[in-house]
């Protein structure tokens, strides 16, 4: 009960911070709050529970009343073993099966455990994904390039081949801190999960190769392509056709793709929905910044400049900083 009442009066507060008129600030010790950015479009819509269970997500997607209208991709991440914190199968079990989706992800570009399509089967297998729905390895066939216009950045998204066969997407996303992109939510979970792995090389240098290493000198370009190649998925599908959700549960400093990531310094916060990827990182982030024990993922975030992911990605028209929160909860 005095959870919720903290929650509820938070909610509140970031509604008043996403009206301000004032830009981001830093504060002396970095752990200051980050207030939306004010444009001329209206608010988009967030909602927000702190009810992290299969019943409350399924709650969440209900608000943003959306109807699919064929076959039904769900983006997560499988999780790099042994111990990373990616969305647990008996959390999203319900949802998925209620939009009779199917699970996709593409290989990574770093090695590991999912580097290898049949390591990256056995890996959705083993954490529980491929016995609540089918899982679908979309680069297992190959890639296709979808157009990306109006960034500098990116010409082309190169998504893994199965993309095709789906017209209606749920990036459902565990946010979390990240090692290269200071965090990772909606944005990151199409960027990158959605690419094949010369797709990834190719975001992750901000459009310079797309074979090699994934590291680039240039913090801001990269996380600059990000946003572009969001802009390029959400054209190809239709912006009525995605939709997205980030759970902020298990809130490490490090990504899902860590398999020994820290342990959380932040408490469980709540899940949150909307149609708009930016206006939901923002507001995600915004929460972290307003939760205790977040200096850690704080540091992070500013660390790596995180937030210009979003700045980028508002001046580019993938969405909007500025939103309103809605409480379901109330």
């Amino acid at each position: 009960m005095i959870r919720r009442v903290i929650l509820s009066l938070l909610a509140l507060l970031l509604l008043a911070c996403s009206s301000a008129t004032t830009e981001p600030t830093e504060t002396q010790d970095g752990v200051g709050m980050v207030h939306s950015v004010i444009t001329d479009v209206e608010p988009s819509e967030v909602f927000f529970t702190s009810d992290i269970t299969g019943e409350g997500l399924v709650e969440i997607f209900e608000k943003l009343e959306w109807m699919p209208e064929g076959k039904v991709a769900v983006k997560v991440s499988t999780g790099e073993p042994p111990s990373s914190n990616y969305l647990r199968p008996e959390l999203i079990k319900d949802l998925v099966q209620k939009l009779d989706g199917t699970i996709v992800e593409c290989n990574t570009a770093y090695g590991g455990s999912r580097s290898s399509s049949a390591l990256h089967h056995q890996v959705a297998e083993d954490h529980g994904f491929t016995s609540i729905a089918g899982f679908d390895l979309m680069d297992e066939d190959g890639e296709v390039e979808w157009p990306v216009t109006g960034g500098k950045r990116l010409t082309r998204s190169i998504v893994g081949k199965h993309a095709e066969n789906y017209s209606d997407w749920l990036i459902l996303s565990h946010f979390k801190g990240h090692a290269m992109a200071g965090f990772g939510g909606a944005i990151k979970n199409v960027a990158i999960g959605m690419s094949s792995p010369s797709g990834k090389v190719y975001v992750h240098t901000a459009g310079t190769k797309t074979s090699g290493s994934i590291m680039y000198s240039d913090q801001d370009a990269w996380l600059e392509a990000m946003a572009e190649m969001v802009t390029g998925v959400r054209d190809h599908v239709g912006e009525d056709h995605i939709v997205y959700i980030n759970v902020m549960n298990r809130l490490s400093v490090d990504c899902d793709c860590d398999g020994n990531p820290a342990e959380p310094d932040i408490h469980d916060i709540g899940i949150l929905a909307s149609r708009d990827p930016v206006a939901l990182d923002q507001a995600c982030v915004d929460l972290v910044y307003e939760a205790e024990g977040n200096a850690s993922l704080v540091r992070r975030i500013e660390g790596k400049h995180g937030i210009h992911t979003l700045e980028y990605a508002e001046q580019i028209g993938l969405g909007s900083r500025k939103y309103t929160l809605v409480d379901i909860d109330e």
